[in-house]
């Protein structure tokens, strides 16, 4: 019996702490979401995209912590506890009312039903049974379809929007392209560096012919002959 009570104990010990680390990861998930909504609604006309994206990694990285102690191998499972109301009372409990935040002021027979309910309000249920009928009659190819074309949907409306939007020409630019090819607007002559590299005639010098001085000999023997010598045939 002592063993019993000791195991029993060390169980209850776990399962509280547990529920401790819980309660204290859903209490800060819930002040980053009051936080993140009251800026919505208060400081809207400041808010920009990177406080944005503040906001969002915060709320995701509270959300992985409380799923990862939910995951936990030491972490009971929840799923096994059971909660049995040991008083009911119609008066008003200032205890209750401070650890809901005002939100539950009495525990009585009438919001019993409502903070511990297990399962959903009958509505509900039938609301799910009729999806869940509608959804195994569908074959696997047709659920696939149904899922893809919203996606498929929103991808087109992104692409439609972003095509719109975004201008890959310039009219101004193509004017004065225009008008340079056409008329020559906005042109300027410039030199070409062969231009400036050569020299001008009045930097080469000129140079005069020598004049002979004296009768040099030629080296050029000829052979003169008269006319009557060469004719082919003579008188």
């Amino acid at each position: 019996m002592t063993a019993f009570n000791t195991v029993f104990q060390r169980e209850e010990k776990i399962l509280d702490a547990s529920l401790e680390a819980i309660f204290q990861r859903v209490a800060d998930l819930k002040n980053s979401l009051e936080a993140f909504v009251k800026k919505l609604e208060f400081d809207h006309e400041h808010l920009n995209w990177p406080s944005m994206l503040d906001s969002f990694a915060l709320l995701s990285s509270q959300l992985n912590t409380l799923n990862k102690i939910l995951r936990s191998e030491k972490t009971p499972s929840l799923r096994n506890q059971s909660v049995i109301p040991l008083l009911l009372s119609p008066d008003k409990d200032q205890e209750l009312l401070r650890l809901t935040e005002g939100r539950v002021p009495v525990f009585s027979h009438e919001v019993v039903p409502d903070h511990l309910r297990t399962k959903p309000e009958p509505e509900v249920e039938e609301m799910e049974r009729a999806l869940a009928a509608d959804a195994s009659r569908l074959a696997p190819d047709l659920a696939q379809v149904r899922l893809s074309l919203p996606c498929c949907f929103s991808l087109f409306g992104v692409f439609n929007r972003l095509r719109q939007s975004n201008y890959t020409y310039n009219q101004a630019d193509t004017n004065v392209l225009v008008s340079a090819v056409t008329l020559g607007k906005h042109l300027c002559r410039t030199a070409s560096p062969s231009a400036i590299n050569m020299p001008t005639p009045s930097m080469v010098p000129q140079q005069q012919p020598a004049m002979p001085t004296g009768k040099l000999p030629s080296s050029i023997k000829t052979n003169i002959k008269s006319a009557s010598s060469m004719h082919p045939y003579p008188r």
